[in-house]
């Protein structure tokens, strides 16, 4: 194989692994539900928390939750707390728990 078609071919495959890593599974939201009580000290039980030190998450876009969560894994978003609740949840686990999470009414004020 000639090191042009190598080079196509190992960019190809390259895209093709960085398209399925960061696609979003589906998600269900009682799956989410189920999985969001560790989230809830922080987040609240609904995703609207009720310290300004910890965001809403009612109401954010599905994706935008599961990208956050997989970039906290990955390290490439560094915080220490959320680096340690990432760490121990699959994918699966990131799409339910962004599916349940955007499913909730944002409470303003709160």
């Amino acid at each position: 194989m000639k090191l042009g078609s190598m080079m196509v071919l190992g960019a190809l495959l390259f895209a093709a692994g960085t398209h399925a890593e960061g696609a979003m599974p589906p998600g269900t939201i009682a799956a989410g539900k189920a999985k969001s009580a560790i989230c809830a000290a922080c987040h609240g039980m609904d995703g609207n928390s009720t310290d300004p030190q910890y965001p809403k998450l009612a109401g954010q876009q599905a994706s935008y939750i599961y990208r956050q969560l997989v970039l906290f894994k990955s390290g490439v978003r560094q915080n220490p707390i959320m680096l340690g609740m990432a760490m121990s949840l699959s994918h699966q686990d990131m799409a339910d728990l962004a599916t349940y999470f955007a499913a909730q009414k944002i409470i303003p004020g709160v």
